[in-house]
């Protein structure tokens, strides 16, 4: 059917009925056992995984056996809530053309979210973990550690469970953001200013991201699809709508196909390290033995690691003083973090922490071999040096050093974020599945919302090209600037911008429900999760 032929006083009821043919087709007979199939294998492996890495430290009480599976629950459900929202609005263009029917679609983007979670290096988890206050990372086992967790997590998927209701497509990763930043803010209030200050320039950076990629999405999209349209103007197919499930072109669909295989591998790459560094946040807090340290690393790792600290801290105190106490170093850094005010201590205090590290981990062979008691003190004081020393950076305060020196210092850098930074394999297949599952069970209320209410009519291939095209550049060009955009801000605003290019029309209602989202997620979620955190305080040992 023509899309001129409906008319622009239609309501939405009606455009739906009129323009989901792909969208609303019933699965294949084959879809849920396949699906109930990969859960089930999923849920065995990860169970297998976590009880062989828990047979090797004391066995756990009841209550903390209880509290584990609470949190991952939690945690796990963040991600398939997450799917509901970002890796849907990935496949909207697809089903819409018809370039896949809509149970592949969501089955493929699945698939690819997954394949973009396996691959993640680590590097955004831990980046997110680094806003939260850094008092609380390095005692999430207490009770204060354990209100955070629950106050983020609660706090996101409340949001985005109100918001996939209505049908709204809001952004998952800003409603993590601004879960993490309502954490900080109480506990700076709560600590009557003594606690860490809220990290404003990252907070200005969210928000020019915010404000800047749907503008960017709109904006290229409009120009991408007009080139398009100028340069194939005989393909007058490619600017029309599909005629029931009718696909479009090949080469068409295999670009179609190609950009939402992107925008998925990129929300999975990016996205799922949300979850990945929330779970080890818990796993760190209930089971330190198991996870707090990187496992993996070999003698040899730990042999070089004791060299390059003290290398380092003669890099940093050339008089070989390390005159203060691990204590009194550890008191002094975390100060400066919290603060970022500059002392002559600082520096004298890290070089201190660095040095006691080296001594502390060279003399073990294997990091299994470290006591239990000196596990969370060696990890925090590895937080500690490799956040100092990334404040310093920043705030170009390091001493003046010779290029020798500044690799030196750049490979121990490398070597802490090795026992730091890493992710188990059974994580990253936990927060994939969860993605993926997000994504196959509740897609089609975004879906709809993208494919059918941003526009008046009906979505043409070009315009379903042009707008993934855009997202999928977006999302990468942001990814290599480590800039957080949002899957869904661009798609959306990609799509309204094929539409106004082609002049299809907006629907202004749906258009305001999404920039009423698009602004209030930030200070929804800070005020929501600041209360929760507060709340939570009540009944926890701080």
């Amino acid at each position: 059917m023509n899309s001129n032929s409906i008319p622009v006083s239609d309501t939405v009821e009606q455009h739906t009925l009129e323009k989901s043919t792909n969208v609303h087709t019933a699965s294949p007979k084959w879809f849920m056992p396949l699906f109930l199939a990969v859960l089930i294998a999923t849920v065995t492996y990860i169970g297998f995984q976590l009880s062989a890495d828990l047979s090797n430290i004391p066995s756990l009480s009841f209550y903390s056996v209880i509290l584990l599976a609470a949190a991952l629950m939690v945690a796990l459900g963040f991600e398939f809530v997450n799917g509901f929202h970002d890796t849907a609005n990935a496949v909207a263009t697809v089903i819409y053309t018809n370039a896949l029917p809509a149970s592949v679609a969501v089955m493929w983007a699945g698939f690819c979210n997954f394949l973009g979670v396996m691959v993640a290096s680590g590097a955004v988890a831990y980046g997110i973990i680094a806003l939260l206050p850094v008092e609380l990372i390095m005692n999430v086992s207490s009770g204060a550690g354990f209100a955070m967790v629950f106050a983020m997590l609660l706090a996101a998927i409340i949001l985005n469970l109100g918001t996939w209701f209505l049908g709204i497509p809001a952004s998952s990763s800003h409603t993590m953001i601004g879960s993490i930043l309502g954490v900080a803010v109480m506990n700076y209030l709560l600590s009557s200013g003594n606690g860490s200050n809220v990290d404003m320039d990252q907070v200005l950076k969210v928000g020019k991201a915010l404000l800047f990629s749907p503008l960017i999405g709109f904006a290229f999209a409009a120009v991408v699809f007009l080139l398009v349209k100028t340069v194939l103007k005989k393909k007058l197919e490619l600017f029309q709508p599909p005629e029931g499930n009718k696909p479009p072109p090949p080469v068409i669909r295999a670009l179609l196909i190609f950009t939402c295989t992107g925008v998925s591998f990129a929300h999975g790459s990016n996205d799922g390290q949300k979850g990945m560094g929330l779970i080890m946040l818990i796993l760190i807090g209930l089971v330190p033995l198991a996870y707090s340290l990187n496992k993996n690393l070999d003698t040899n790792q730990l042999q070089s690691f004791g060299q390059l600290s003290g290398q380092t801290a003669l890099v940093l105190d050339t008089q070989k003083q390390f005159n203060l106490s691990d204590d009194q170093a550890r008191s002094v850094i975390t100060k400066y973090i919290q603060t970022k005010e500059i002392n002559p201590e600082v520096i004298p205090a890290l070089a201190t922490l660095t040095h006691q590290l080296g001594e502390h981990v060279g003399q073990y062979g294997y990091v299994k071999d470290i006591p239990e008691n000196e596990v969370s003190v060696i990890r925090n004081d590895m937080y500690l040096s490799t956040s100092a020393f990334k404040r310093l950076e920043k705030a170009k305060q390091l001493p003046a050093m010779s290029e020798s020196q500044t690799k030196t210092v750049k490979e121990y850098r490398k070597s802490l974020d090795a026992f730091l930074q890493y992710i188990p394999t059974w994580v990253k297949v936990a927060v994939a599945l969860a993605l993926g599952l997000g994504t196959m069970v509740g897609w089609k209320r975004i879906v709809v919302t993208v494919g059918e209410r941003i526009g008046k009519n009906h979505m043409t291939y070009g315009q379903g090209m042009s707008a993934e095209l855009v997202a999928m550049t977006t999302i990468a060009v942001a990814d290599g600037l480590g800039m957080p955009v949002s899957t869904t801000h661009v798609l959306n605003s990609a799509v309204a911008g094929t539409m106004v290019a082609n002049k299809s029309g907006l629907n202004f209602n749906t258009v305001k429900m999404i920039l009423s989202a698009w602004i209030f997620t930030l200070p929804a979620t800070i005020m929501l999760s600041g209360c929760l955190y507060w709340l939570f305080l009540q009944f926890v040992a701080k």
